[in-house]
This record gives C-alpha cells, sequence and structure tokens, in this order.
C-alpha cells in the first residue's frame, strides 16, 4: 500500500490520465445512447474529449484547464451538448484550482463558474417543460451545493498544505537557531576552559621554572637551598595536577575523580595562600586587606582570585629582576576592589593594549573576559612611576 501511494505521489498525471480514460469510457456510453444527428454528435465527442483532456492536465496547466472548461462549457450551451459524464471535469477543475497556489484570480474565476454552471444548465436544459420555475430552481440550487462544497474542500486543503509548510519552515529556522546558539556555547566553554588552562599552567609552570633555575644554581654550593627548591617544584606540580582534574573533571559528563570529589574553586581565602607561594617563588609581595571580609559570589571570588593570580605571574614574567609587587583587597559594601602593582619594568605595549602578540599577552585578555561576565570593570596599564597596574572593581550583584 505505501509502495502504491509513493508511486501516486511521484506520478501524478498518470493517476489523472487514467481517471481521464475512466470518465471518456463513461461518457462514450452516453453519447452512444442519445439519439442526436452527425453533426452534433461529433460536436458532443470533440467537447467530452476535450473535457477529459481537461481531467487529464489539470495538475500540469491548472489555469489554462480552467479557461478551457468554461470555454467548453459556452460551447456546450451555444450547440445544444446536454451534461453530460464528462461534465464532471469542471467539478474536478474547480477543486484544482481552489486546493492550488496559483494566482487568486483563477480561484475567484472557479468558484463564480462553478456557483453559474448548475443555474445556466437550468435555464438551457429546464427540468419541466410545462412553464413552472420551481422544479428549476431546486435542480439549480441542489447541483451548486457540489461546486460550492469542491471550492471550499480545495481552499481548505490549500490553507492547510500552507500551513504545514510553514511550520516546517519555523521549524527549519528554529533548528539553525539552536545550531547557532549550539555552536555559540561551545565556543564560550572553550573560551573558559582556555582561560582556565591558561591561568593554572601559566602561574605554576613559571614558578617550577624559577625555582628549577635557583636549584640548578646552589646545587653545589647549597644543597640545602637546593633541596626546598626542587620541594617547591614537587608541591607547585601537585597543585597544578589538581587544578587541571578539577578543570578536566567539568567536562566529563557523570564522572567522578578517584578521590570521590572534585578540588574546591579557587576563591578569596586561598589569595593569601597564592601571596605566600608566590614569595617562596622569590618574588615580594606586600599582601592587605581593607574592609570587612564576607562570602561573597563564587563568581566573583574565582575571578579575584585568577586575576590576581595571572597579575603575579606577568609581574614574575615581565618585570625584571629584583621587582617587587603589591596586592590590596578593598571590600566595598556593593563590590570588591582589586589592586595588584609592580615595580617593574612593566610590559610591552601590546601586551596589554592590542590583545597580545605572537601568541603572548592572553592572560590580560582572559582577566577581562572574566571580569566583563561578573559586570565589573577593569584597568591594566603601566603605572606613572615605572613598574606595571592592575585595577579591577567586581560589582557583587549582576548588571542588568
Amino acid at each position: 500500500m505505501q509502495r502504491l501511494y509513493d508511486f501516486i505521489r511521484r506520478h501524478p498525471t498518470s493517476v489523472d490520465s487514467f481517471w481521464a480514460v475512466m470518465l471518456f469510457g463513461f461518457s462514450m456510453v452516453w453519447a452512444v445512447q442519445v439519439p442526436t444527428g452527425t453533426g452534433p454528435r461529433l460536436a458532443a465527442l470533440a467537447v467530452i474529449t476535450l473535457l477529459c483532456a481537461v481531467v487529464a492536465l489539470r495538475r500540469r496547466a491548472p489555469e489554462k484547464m480552467l479557461v478551457l472548461t468554461i470555454a467548453l462549457g459556452i460551447v456546450q450551451l451555444v450547440i445544444d451538448v446536454e451534461v453530460n459524464p464528462a461534465d464532471w471535469a469542471m467539478l474536478v477543475i474547480v477543486y484544482t484550482i481552489a486546493a492550488s497556489d496559483g494566482p487568486r484570480w483563477a480561484s475567484r474565476l472557479a468558484l463564480f463558474s462553478g456557483l453559474s454552471a448548475a443555474t445556466l444548465a437550468q435555464l438551457r436544459w429546464p427540468a419541466e417543460k410545462d412553464g413552472t420555475i420551481i422544479p428549476a430552481i431546486f435542480f439549480a440550487v441542489v447541483l451548486t451545493l457540489p461546486f460550492a462544497l469542491a471550492w471550499v474542500l480545495g481552499d481548505s486543503m490549500r490553507t492547510r498544505r500552507a500551513y504545514f509548510a510553514e511550520l516546517e519552515e519555523r521549524a527549519a529556522r528554529l533548528e539553525k537557531e539552536r545550531e547557532a546558539q549550539s555552536k555559540v556555547a561551545v565556543a564560550a566553554e572553550r573560551a573558559r576552559i582556555a582561560r582556565e588552562l591558561h591561568d593554572v599552567v601559566a602561574h605554576n609552570v613559571s614558578v617550577m621554572v624559577v625555582q628549577a633555575d635557583g636549584a640548578a644554581y646552589v646545587m653545589d654550593a647549597s644543597p640545602a637551598q637546593a633541596k626546598q627548591a626542587l620541594e617547591t617544584i614537587s608541591t607547585t606540580g601537585r597543585q597544578a595536577l589538581a587544578e587541571m582534574r578539577r578543570l578536566l573533571g567539568v567536562l566529563r559528563t557523570g564522572e567522578k575523580p578517584e578521590s570521590g570529589e572534585y578540588v574546591p574553586q579557587p576563591d578569596v581565602e586561598q589569595i593569601e595562600d597564592l601571596v605566600e607561594q608566590v614569595r617562596s617563588a622569590g618574588l615580594t609581595v606586600d599582601f592587605k586587606v581593607e574592609g570587612t571580609p564576607r562570602p561573597l559570589p563564587s563568581g566573583v571570588e574565582l575571578t579575584a582570585y585568577r586575576i590576581v593570580q595571572e597579575a603575579l605571574t606577568n609581574a614574575r614574567k615581565h618585570g625584571g629582576p629584583d621587582v617587587g609587587a603589591s596586592v590590596r583587597l578593598v571590600y566595598f559594601d556593593d563590590g570588591l576592589g582589586l589592586l595588584v602593582e609592580d615595580d617593574g619594568r612593566g610590559a610591552a605595549h601590546e601586551l596589554y593594549e592590542d590583545g597580545g602578540a605572537d601568541g603572548r599577552g592572553h592572560g590580560l585578555i582572559g582577566m577581562r573576559e572574566r571580569v566583563g561576565m561578573v559586570g565589573g570593570t577593569l584597568d591594566a596599564g603601566p603605572r606613572a612611576g615605572g613598574g606595571f597596574r592592575i585595577s579591577a572593581l567586581l560589582p557583587l550583584k549582576p548588571t542588568h
């Protein structure tokens, strides 16, 4: 049954031609039985043949077939070819025109022609010959109803088809929008992961490099200091691995680390531990907290930690020898202020202004993105008296 339905949908003209042949056969039976002369019989055969052709070609050229049907109806009236089975084609073409997506003038013309056909037929071939008009009116009304129903059914099919086409178009548009949103979400997640990886790797690896260089330098002269540096490298490496596991754990859906729980996200309280770690790596840092410490939103705490971490990493990388830094945390009523300064030689202009060059300067880009995500502001650039300065204000409530 499905194969037959598929064949009908793929070959509509063939199906219409089959029904046209069937209609032609019934019409020939009528033509043979009607007593008439040779001339009128030939004219009736011509009209019947053309009306059957209308059925066969109704979906290939509906507007032309409508005009041909109206012309054949007028010919029937003029040459006195009475109503016959082939006139079924008029009903079919009215439905076809109403159901098609063609011009609206054709649909209106089909409706007008269909509603007029029965009345004209009764005027030309009245049902009763005794002069009364009541039977003629009755038959005209009865025969007009099929044309009206055919047009209404066809127009309903056209409206239904247009409605489903609109639904399909809307579904396709929504699918494209979902794909676009998914791509945006993936890009945002990749950027977030990249920031986290940069913060973890850049900070911890820089500490390990500094300690490794120091250990190599004092290996022979002071084995105790070398041993302490190696222990710092080991501790820093473990911290880096722990943060990497936490970060990668976010990417595993439904999985847990072997320890059973993830490492907590860094927060403001751990900034002091971060400063101690940097001090042990050889960077002099002055750390102060102003205001009354209190719990902050997790996003603000993580952002504050990462900003301080990146700022101190940059001070070590770009500040030069004997650089010193200061970290200030200020608790306001409506936000958290951060100020990280160093007295080194600062960074190249393109690193903090143009977004980085040759793969550098991505730390400051990450800072700006993090601060923007919590609705804060960031200012980064060289100090008037030398060195580099990073200032940020993180609001405690999200901005709209």
